[in-house]
C-alpha cells in the first residue's frame, strides 16, 4: 500500500488519474538483490514518462527525508544563474589554490565552490527560493552549510518531482536558466541514450548516504529516477555501491539499449 506522503510524488510528477491507478505503480521487490549485494539499505524510484509507469523499491523509505548533500546543487545552480551569482558554466572560483569552473564543480561535487555561490546569493534570497519551490523541509541554518549539516532535508519522492519539473521547464526560472543546469547535468551521451544526473554523498558521518537523481533519455523519451542508499558500516564504499546499484537497476529495467 502506498504511504500517505508517497502520493505527493504522484501529484508532483504530473501523473494523470489513469497513471495513478494501482496497476501503473509497480513495487519491484526483485531490486532488493542489488542493495543486498552492496550491503546497503535504500530505495530506487523510476518513472517512465512516455508509458506513465512508475516502479519503486522500498516505498516506505521513498517518503523519508534525508540531507540532500550535493544533489542540492541543482537548485543552488538554478538560483545562482538566476541571480547572477553564477555568470555561466565556465565561471572560475579558486578552490584550494586551484581554479575550478562551475561545470567542473558541479560534476565533481566540489562543495567549496557552491558554498561560495550560496554566500553570494545570500540567506534571504535562498530562503525565498526554498519556500517558493517548497524544496524539502525548506530549513536553512547557515547559508553555506545548510544542505550538508542536517538542516535541509528532502525525500526521494520530492527529489524525483523536482527533477521532472526541471526537465519540462516547470520550475519558476527562465528557460535559459533551466537549460544551463540541464546541460551541466548531462553525464553520458551515446547514440543509444543520454544520461543526466547529480550525485550526492555523505561519507564523514557514521551513517553514510548516497544519492543519484536525474533522468535517462532514449528515443527522446525521458524516464526519471532517484536512488538513495545508506550504510553504517565504517568500511563501506558508499560511492562505489551507489553507482553499482544505479547502473544495475537501470540495465535490469531495460535501459542503455536505445529501445525505451
Amino acid at each position: 500500500m502506498l504511504t500517505k506522503r508517497f502520493g505527493w510524488v504522484l501529484l508532483a510528477i504530473g501523473l494523470s488519474l489513469t497513471a495513478c491507478a494501482p496497476n501503473n505503480v509497480k513495487v519491484v521487490k526483485d531490486w532488493e538483490k542489488y542493495f543486498a549485494e552492496n550491503k546497503v539499505e535504500g530505495t530506487f524510484m523510476l518513472f517512465n514518462n512516455s508509458q506513465g509507469v512508475f516502479k519503486v523499491y522500498n516505498i516506505d523509505r521513498a517518503s523519508q527525508r534525508f540531507k540532500p548533500t550535493s544533489t542540492f546543487n541543482i537548485l543552488n545552480s538554478l538560483v545562482g544563474f538566476h541571480t547572477g551569482a553564477i555568470k555561466d558554466s565556465n565561471m572560475v572560483i579558486s578552490v584550494d589554490s586551484s581554479n575550478v569552473t562551475m561545470a567542473q564543480a558541479f560534476k565533481g561535487s566540489v562543495e567549496p565552490y557552491f558554498q561560495e555561490i550560496a554566500r553570494k546569493i545570500g540567506q534571504p534570497t535562498m530562503q525565498s527560493w526554498l519556500d517558493s519551490i517548497k524544496y524539502g523541509n525548506m530549513k536553512i541554518s547557515r547559508v553555506d552549510t545548510f544542505w550538508l549539516d542536517n538542516s535541509l532535508l528532502i525525500s526521494p519522492d520530492e527529489e524525483l518531482g523536482f527533477v521532472k519539473q526541471l526537465y519540462f521547464d516547470k520550475l519558476p526560472f527562465a528557460k535559459t536558466t533551466m537549460k544551463s543546469v540541464r546541460d551541466v547535468m548531462l553525464m553520458e551521451k551515446t547514440p543509444k541514450y543520454e544520461l543526466s544526473y547529480k550525485t550526492g554523498f555523505e561519507t564523514k558521518d557514521s551513517k553514510k548516504i548516497g544519492w543519484i537523481v536525474g533522468w535517462i533519455e532514449e528515443n527522446r523519451h525521458p524516464s526519471f529516477f532517484v536512488l538513495n542508499v545508506e550504510s553504517e558500516k565504517p568500511d563501506a564504499d558508499i560511492q562505489k555501491a551507489t553507482m553499482s546499484i544505479f547502473r544495475d537497476i537501470l540495465a535490469d529495467a531495460g535501459y542503455f539499449k536505445g529501445e525505451m
